[in-house]
């Protein structure tokens, strides 16, 4: 992507939109535009930007070439037609789009492809939830070598998940006040994070039958998001064959003991603890991750799909 295309970042001074503008900046974007809503509009940043009120009249007035959304899904509803109307391309963080027919829904290792799809029809795609990503990120790689049976899972999320001002809660509580939560709409006897996972690694693996069961839990750390995954192969695949697997993975590094703390700040899904699953009748392996999910669980993967569609001819993921 050139470094002089025009970009926008709807939700700027957020928790997702600050990592957003600091990986462009690191990565030499030198024309970015900063949005949020109008009790931040007028506010000075680091790099010395003035944050603009996104609204309607100002992302479809042009002069962008791509923005990046990290609002909320009403929010993203109501203003994501007028950027497209401006005409821009968009990469859309929040739930709005992701399991619309006709919208791609893109982690750039797994199924960058799809991306493409939009230039010609809707201009937007949809960027994962923050656990579906390095998830998929594992299991593509293995569907790949062995097939996929059947996934368990079972997360450990940071609270910079919940954005900013969950973080600043829980820097502001006392330790022994730390406690796991379940902090999302509930559907049943699921919770909401629950089905997202399920229905959107069904989407971008393309395995619409894939059984998959998981269970999300917020946990009180910052930054950093980590799993639990058994998963159950077609074919047998043995440990040592599984981590060879994955140390070829684009986007996945291979560690011995992954950690929310040692993926923070990094732009890799660690993998690890990779072992049979003796609990299984068939071929079962389990195995533990962990990501930075403001970076490749938000940010860099929204930003990867924007080097996909603004330079296709040389794009790359790294």
């Amino acid at each position: 992507m050139s470094r002089s295309a025009r970009i926008g970042v709807v939700g700027a001074t957020g928790a997702v939109g600050t990592v957003t503008l600091r990986l462009l900046r690191e990565r030499g974007y030198e024309n970015a535009r900063a949005f949020a809503s109008k009790r931040s509009a007028g506010k000075q940043l680091e790099d010395g930007a003035v944050v603009e009120e996104a609204t309607p009249g100002a992302l479809a007035a042009g002069g962008l070439d791509l923005v990046l959304f990290s609002c909320g899904t009403s929010a993203s509803r109501e203003l994501v037609p007028h950027a497209v109307e401006g005409g821009a391309l968009v990469v859309d963080k929040s739930s709005a789009y992701r399991l619309e027919d006709g919208y791609p829904l893109v982690v750039p290792e797994v199924n960058g492809d799809r991306a493409f799809e939009a230039i010609e029809t809707t201009r937007v795609v949809a960027n994962p939830n923050c656990s579906t990503i390095p998830l998929t990120c594992v299991l593509k790689p293995l569907h790949d070598a062995a097939g996929l049976r059947r996934v368990r899972l079972s997360t450990y999320q940071a609270v910079s998940g919940a954005g900013a001002r969950r973080m600043e809660r829980l820097q502001a509580e006392p330790v022994d006040e730390h406690d796991l939560e379940f902090d999302w709409t509930w559907e049943g006897d699921e919770t909401e994070e629950e089905s997202k996972i399920r229905a959107e690694a069904r989407k971008i693996l393309e395995l619409p039958e894939l059984p998959i069961s998981a269970t999300t839990v917020r946990v009180p750390i910052l930054v950093g998001h980590a799993q639990s995954v058994w998963v159950e192969t077609e074919e047998p695949l043995s440990p040592e064959q599984a981590e060879a697997v994955l140390a070829g993975a684009d986007g996945v590094r291979l560690v011995e003991t992954p950690s929310p703390r040692e993926a923070a700040q990094t732009e890799d899904v660690l993998v690890g603890r990779i072992r049979p699953d003796r609990a299984a009748e068939g071929n079962g392996l389990v195995l533990f991750l962990a990501c930075d999910n403001l970076v490749k669980g938000a940010a860099l993967n929204a930003l990867q799909i924007a080097e996909l569609l603004l330079e296709p001819a040389r794009a790359t993921v790294r």
